[in-house]
């Protein structure tokens, strides 16, 4: 379909400003991984809270964002984005002050809430305000760029401030910037609205939403307990069923709020597996590369950050440039040589121990960053291409749900198969009491807490042992996200035959 509505003449100014909005957003998706350790120090959470107090921000985030997309394109994407900004703020106060655990996770839940109602707004608006299709594909670079940059930033700046202050700051630091940028927000940013937008459907953004949470969740608890567990195969089962109950509706309904039809497209549906897998391993590789280097290699949080930093340039690298990238090799290439290429840098990973080798982890990182960076932007453009601006409300929820799910997956999944191995790694010491080896069975944090307590000789074996300990689960781990970027390389190289970025006309919004 050819679009006829000219590109907004303030275009790039409504980049930078939706840019800065997103900042906000992905940065507290990562802020908390080099804060975690000072968290479990001051709040004593148990692992399955600390897990929680992690993922709970997007897994919250994932199932309103369909609400939340559809209401930007019914009530006007800049009103909505504006009311996640401040249920954005109110919730990093709530954060930054939580006096437990469980306070944590609700302000946590909280700012899910805010950072729904905000995401889908910003690649809506962006769809709406770049017509033309190069023009778009840079625009989307930009903006992947900071999002993935955004994530990588969260450590090295959650470092900075937990060791200068404390870990309340990491929220903290979301005020000042959000009040610089809600000024220039309301004077850039022009209201963005379908012109025919689908009815409200209160039933069908329900079971949506219970759908892709049940999901989750049942995922979360099989991963972390079995996959036969009552409660992970109730939580899928119910999840599956809502969304079989939505994808029916929805085919039924003569006004969908939903095309759920693209996912017959198979270039559509690789697309977005293809986003969920590279959050599932930006995300989950700086969460416990970060408590790799702080836990096991002994650095200050604002070190370990610091050691992240090649995969934040990277990233940034791999956003800016993907445009280049996506013209020269096309759609297919771009894809699939981006996720093989970061199943080919984890695998350096697979020889880090106890000792510090740097050397192995720095190349890895560039080589990671800008990989996965490069793909994410040619699905991206896959997605963003496949509908007119008038349905760009209800694919950017989907394609934001795949972040979403993408990053908590990533650290839920993955954190229960490095907690599964470690726990089952660390052996008996002599002198450690069953209890006390149980509790340093829990993390590899709890152990380091217990070890204080503890005579020298007897702590350093305690310690030695976990670190040990976590190296497997942390091997594990990387083994089992080669394996499934792997596989989603492979898939993308056989599915996306038909899809070259240089073969379609600049002006065209997919067929």
């Amino acid at each position: 379909m050819v679009e006829t509505k000219a590109s907004a003449p303030n275009r790039w100014a409504i980049l930078f400003v939706l840019c800065a909005a997103l900042m906000v957003v992905v940065v507290d998706v990562t802020v908390l991984h080099v804060a975690a350790p000072a968290i479990s120090a001051d709040l004593s959470p148990t692992a399955i809270q600390l897990l929680w107090i992690i993922d709970v921000y997007p897994l919250v985030a994932a199932p309103l964002l369909l609400a939340s997309g559809v209401a930007g394109d019914r009530l006007g994407r800049r009103k909505v984005l504006f009311w996640g900004l401040a249920v954005f703020g109110i919730a990093s106060v709530a954060a930054a002050f939580a006096p437990s655990a469980p306070a944590l996770i609700a302000a946590r839940a909280l700012l899910g809430v805010g950072g729904a109602l905000i995401m889908p707004a910003t690649m809506s608006i962006i769809r709406d305000a770049f017509r033309d299709r190069d023009e778009r594909v840079r625009a989307v670079g930009i903006w992947s760029a900071v999002s993935a940059g955004g994530a990588a930033l969260g450590p090295l700046l959650g470092g900075f401030l937990v060791e200068h202050f404390w870990w309340g700051s990491v929220f903290l630091i979301n005020i000042p910037i959000l009040i610089i940028v809600v000024p220039f927000a309301i004077k850039v940013l022009p209201e963005s609205r379908a012109e025919e937008p689908p009815p409200w459907n209160t039933t069908a953004v329900v079971l949506a939403g219970v759908g892709i949470l049940g999901l989750a969740f049942g995922f979360k608890e099989g991963a972390r307990y079995g996959f036969f567990e009552p409660t992970a195969v109730a939580g899928m089962v119910a999840g599956l069923a809502c969304l079989w109950a939505f994808a029916r509706g929805q085919l039924r309904s003569v006004d969908p709020i939903l095309n759920v039809r693209l996912f017959a497209r198979r270039e559509f549906a690789v697309a977005i597996a293809c986003v969920f897998m590279t959050m599932f391993g930006l995300v989950g590789i700086e969460f416990f590369g970060a408590q790799y280097l702080q836990l096991v290699l002994g650095l200050s949080p604002l070190d370990a950050a610091l050691r992240l930093l090649p995969l934040m340039v990277s990233t940034l690298a791999g956003g800016l440039l993907a445009a280049r990238v996506l013209k020269r090799l096309g759609t297919r290439q771009t894809i699939a040589i981006g996720l093989a290429a970061t199943a080919l840098g984890l695998v350096p990973m697979l020889l880090l121990g106890v000792e510090d080798q740097y050397w192995l982890l720095w190349p890895s990182f560039l080589l990671i960053g800008f990989s996965l960076e490069v793909a994410l932007v040619a699905a991206n453009d896959v997605i963003i291409s496949s509908v007119p601006a008038d349905e760009a409300g209800g694919v950017s929820a989907i394609e934001e749900t795949s972040y979403a799910l993408g990053s908590g997956f990533g650290v839920a999944v993955l954190g229960s198969i490095l907690a599964a191995a470690y726990s089952a790694s660390v052996k008996p010491i002599e002198g450690v009491s069953s209890v006390g080896l149980d509790n340093a069975r829990e993390s590899l944090s709890r152990a380091v807490e217990i070890s204080e307590g503890m005579p020298t000789s007897m702590a350093e074996q305690l310690l030695a042992g976990s670190r040990a300990a976590f190296m497997s689960g942390y091997h594990t781990m990387i083994l089992v996200s080669i394996a499934l970027i792997g596989v989603t390389a492979v898939v993308s190289a056989l599915v996306l035959g038909g899809q070259e970025h240089r073969q379609m006309p600049p002006d065209t919004a997919g067929e």
